[in-house]
């Protein structure tokens, strides 16, 4: 199956707290993943700010419900099902988009203040509280998702011009990039002594590690559309084992073939292929050739105020 998204929770939310129970959020959250069959894998499932996928999902799910009417929190972190929301369940079916919920909510008299999106409703003298802006039923990702999809979007913008910027440069600035994302990913020994040992027209990096044991990695600047085939591989690994090496990078602005991955996956020495999408993701993650522009926090309600 595949999880629901946030508005695919309201009724399963619903439906718990149908019996009449009041419901600790942590509780419910259990509760609702058990009744839809979330799997392990499913329930381990984070984003990247590491935060439960489902959790959040079930979490915001609730918190809809509740600026709409349809549940109540008696308590800090309890909920209640309300009249409106079990007239709701009861005419609903398996499915609810916040649209709807928001049109019921209307229809009923029940306006709040203000949604979970932030749009303020408006009211006028001796007249009832309207909504002003009622969310498109297609929109069905929670603000965290949104944030999370948001800096994708942007990472995969900032990827490619990486890439475009290590292929367009000399091999030279391509090979220090490579040494300084190995030197911030913990590599090149206690002090970040990572240095170009071996310098040749292919790129070849002879690289001691961590003191310990020696990493071979060979950075290869190719077109975005080249492949590097099995032969490259094989001629990479003996080069490892002529270096004394026990581990070795293989890094490509290119692709690998199946064939090479195959290759690496089966063979005694280790050994790790980065292409470039991978490399431009390194990249942005350890800060390399990119510089922060804007941190976004998420705050979340403290478990006590002293």
């Amino acid at each position: 199956m595949t999880m629901p998204t946030y508005e695919g929770f309201m009724i399963p939310v619903l439906r718990i707290l149908a019996d009449g129970t009041s419901q600790k959020l942590r509780d419910l959250t259990d509760l609702v993943a058990d009744s839809v069959g979330l799997t392990e894998v499913e329930r381990s499932d984070l984003y990247e700010s590491v935060q439960v996928v489902y959790r959040s999902r079930i979490g915001w799910a609730a918190s809809y419900l509740n600026t709409y009417g349809m549940v109540t929190k008696p308590n800090r972190g309890v909920y209640e099902i309300t009249a409106a929301g079990r007239e709701l369940l009861a005419n609903s079916g398996d499915k609810l988009t916040t649209k709807e919920l928001v049109i019921y909510a209307k229809a009923h008299g029940i306006m709040p203040a203000s949604a979970p999106d932030g749009k303020a409703a408006s009211s006028s003298a001796g007249a009832a509280s309207t909504v002003t802006a009622v969310p498109d039923e297609s929109v069905a990702l929670d603000p965290v998702e949104q944030i999370e999809e948001g800096v994708q979007r942007l990472n995969a913008s900032m990827a490619d011009e990486l890439l475009t910027r290590l292929h367009n440069n000399d091999p030279s600035f391509f090979e220090q990039a490579v040494l300084d994302l190995l030197i911030a990913m913990g590599y090149g020994g206690a002090e970040g002594r990572a240095t170009r040992t071996q310098l040749s027209n292919d790129g070849g990096i002879d690289q001691d590690a961590l003191g310990l044991s020696r990493i071979y990695v060979q950075a290869k600047r190719y077109a975005l559309d080249r492949t590097v085939a099995r032969p490259d591989i094989q001629a990479f690994v003996g080069a490892l084992q002529g270096a004394q090496a026990s581990q070795g990078v293989f890094l490509t602005t290119g692709r690998f073939t199946a064939g090479a991955m195959q290759y690496a996956e089966a063979i005694q020495s280790r050994v790790i292929l980065i292409d470039g999408e991978r490399l431009a993701r390194l990249m942005i993650r350890y800060g390399v050739g990119v510089q922060v522009e804007r941190t976004v926090e998420i705050v979340k309600r403290p478990r006590a105020i002293v």
